[in-house]
């Protein structure tokens, strides 16, 4: 049995019809309507849904911005070392800007404030001058001490930053975090100084506890941009109790990157502004960006449908793939992420493994990815996507297997003759795509094993707070990795990881993979991360579902925007085609069948640097 515990408010049907209305003229305004896929999107639209989509078309208080784009759900935070979700990193990414940033193209590490690295020959230790030209918006300039203070204060405990555990590569790192030192004994505060200094204003020094080759691709992570020490303190003595909420707030929020806050409102969109103080502005071509607050896919896809959203990211319908994958503003491509279901492993009867073993065996992937999505996503049987990044390959993992599931089920004293096992409640955040998985499995689960499940939807902030603080069964989740490597995956679910939320700890995957995080041989590396990835697909903290691809729809005329593996984008390389160069763009692209009708400026909108380069009779990529 199946029960839902949360449902969508009702619609009047005089709103459906204004929605209606509405939907129309923009359709015959971009001239779509005649489209057959238009039709079939329109008619997808859930009447308890199509009042969020009202109001969001409507309840604008100011023009439309020069590109809009949806994040799916509520940003939680603002802060980087807090945040740690798509979402989040999709904004953070505009307002802020670290050492490093990533090439859209392909997602490598690219310098952005850091003008010059060195690397000492041993690779422990890494000196950073920071770009003289970089300012904070209101006219700061960023110095090596905003970099030295901000590693000090996402390693703080008192910062609970999830991605603290990454920065232990970091000496003193941690030390600082936990008190500890790597054998586990404690540490007194200040006995390890941090291996962070500023010999002047410009240059950084980080020295390293090993060489750890992947360093400068933590640093292109979103979570290390950061922040304006002078704002954030000023917060924290005006407004003790909620200072972290007020200190983000438009009009108090100093940020470094191209784009400044200007307005937001909770649950429907906020307006970024270019920032004239970035030290690259010349390069930034888009004036303004809204970024929409759209959970349901349908309704965001009928928004881009009709010209009001320029870029989807995941929201996209699957009963619609098959007609979009013609289309050349739809390119699934993989990317490293994988999405599977976390177990609450403190909570009985899921603290049995042989429990979390049925449950797995028991899911149907194949129908997930095949007959649901739609879109290429492959079954996955192990926690790194697509059983491979780099030289590292996983060790096969356990397919789906009914008998076996029973077997296990009925070993752990459960079953048709065994003791009662109560219902287990699925946790999802609310989309239309998490919901249908979740009712997939659990029809599988009540179908082979007998149980009876119930599926909670919640909003995004609420459902990583309950993740987090273990208020659980059996949670939807993903992990999109931060940087190309496979300890990003595996190091999620040590027994110290802020991230790891399953409430599982195994001392032995814990060694394996911090001995693993600082080897120079790739192979003896890979095979101790394979051993500890055997651990964890034996124990199964988690439920692996399927491998990722990326799901962008994007209008056609956005340039600047690329397909990597990481999905990895940043506004400050967007701008929009005049008709002269799409149609350079597409013949180089070879483009699919049909070619999409672009609702982006037919002009284009390019940076004024390369407008300059425009007029003395060049072309620009950027």
């Amino acid at each position: 049995m199946r029960t839902e515990r949360q449902g969508l408010n009702s619609l009047s049907q005089a709103d459906l019809c204004r929605f209606t209305t509405l939907i129309a003229s923009l359709a015959m305004a971009s001239g779509r309507w005649a489209s057959p896929l238009w039709v079939a999107a329109f008619s997808l639209v859930p009447i308890a849904l199509v009042g969020w989509a009202w109001s969001v078309a409507l309840s604008r208080s100011a023009p439309r911005a020069d590109f809009v784009f949806n994040s799916g759900a509520e940003v939680s935070s603002l802060d980087p070392a807090v945040a740690n979700g798509i979402p989040e990193g999709r904004v953070i990414r505009a307002l802020y800007e670290g050492l490093y940033t990533r090439d859209p193209m392909n997602g490598a590490a690219v310098p952005a404030l850091a003008a010059n690295t060195q690397r000492s020959n041993d690779g422990l230790t890494y000196t950073f001058k920071v770009r003289k030209e970089a300012l904070w918006s209101n006219g700061d300039h960023v110095t090596a001490e905003d970099f030295r203070w901000n590693f000090e204060r996402l390693l703080a405990p008192e910062t609970a930053s999830p991605f603290a555990s990454e920065l232990w590569c970091i000496r003193g790192g941690r030390e600082l975090t936990t008190g500890r030192d790597a054998q586990g004994e404690p540490v007194a505060a200040g006995a390890v100084p941090l291996g962070v200094t500023t010999p002047d204003a410009e240059t950084l020094v980080v020295e390293l506890v090993a060489p750890t080759p992947h360093f400068l691709e933590l640093l292109a992570s979103y979570q290390t941009s950061p922040v304006h020490r002078a704002s954030l303190e000023n917060a924290r003595r005006r407004w003790p109790d909620d200072w972290s909420t007020r200190w983000t707030k438009p009009g108090y929020l100093v940020c470094n990157g191209p784009f400044v806050l200007t307005s937001r409102r909770l649950d429907d969109r906020m307006r970024l502004s270019k920032n004239e103080r970035y030290w690259d502005a010349d390069r930034v071509a888009l004036r303004t960006i809204d970024v929409v607050v759209i959970e349901d896919a349908t309704t965001a896809f009928n928004l881009y449908r009709a010209g009001e959203i320029d870029w989807l990211d995941g929201t996209i319908p699957p009963s619609l793939v098959d007609q979009l994958l013609a289309g050349d503003d739809f390119d699934p491509q993989p990317y490293l992420g994988t999405y599977f279901y976390r177990v609450n492993t403190t909570k009985p009867p899921l603290d049995d493994p042989r429990v979390r073993r049925a449950l797995y065996a028991a899911i149907n992937r194949v129908a997930i990815c095949d007959k649901f999505l739609k879109a290429g996503q492959k079954p996955a049987y192990t926690l790194v996507p697509w059983g491979r990044i780099g030289t590292y390959n996983s060790p096969p993992g356990k397919k789906e297997d009914l008998d076996g599931a029973r077997r296990e089920f009925e070993a752990a004293g459960f079953g048709p003759n065994g003791k009662p096992f109560g219902t287990l409640q699925i946790l999802y955040s609310s989309s239309d795509q998490n919901r249908a998985i979740a009712e997939m499995v659990a029809d599988g689960w009540h179908e082979y094993l007998g149980l009876d499940v119930a599926l909670e939807n919640q909003e995004w902030k609420s459902y990583i707070d309950r993740q987090a603080n273990l208020q659980y069964d059996v949670s939807r989740s993903s992990w999109i990795c931060d940087y190309p490597d496979v300890t990003n995956f595996l190091a999620v679910f040590t027994s110290d990881s802020e991230n790891n939320r399953t409430g599982w700890k195994n001392p032995e995957y814990d060694a394996l993979v911090e001995q693993a995080r600082h080897l120079g041989d790739l192979g003896q590396r890979d095979q101790l991360l394979r051993q500890a990835e055997a651990i964890l697909l034996d124990q199964l903290p988690i439920l692996p579902i399927y491998s990722y691809v990326s799901q962008n729809m994007v209008d056609p005329r956005l340039a600047g925007f690329g397909s990597n593996a990481l999905n990895d984008q940043n506004p400050k390389f967007w701008y929009w085609m005049d008709d002269a160069d799409l149609e350079r763009s597409r013949r180089k692209m070879n483009a699919r069948e049909r070619k999409v009708l672009s609702h982006g400026p037919k002009e284009g909108l390019y940076s004024p640097r390369a407008q300059i380069e425009r007029k003395a009779g060049g072309r620009t990529r950027r």
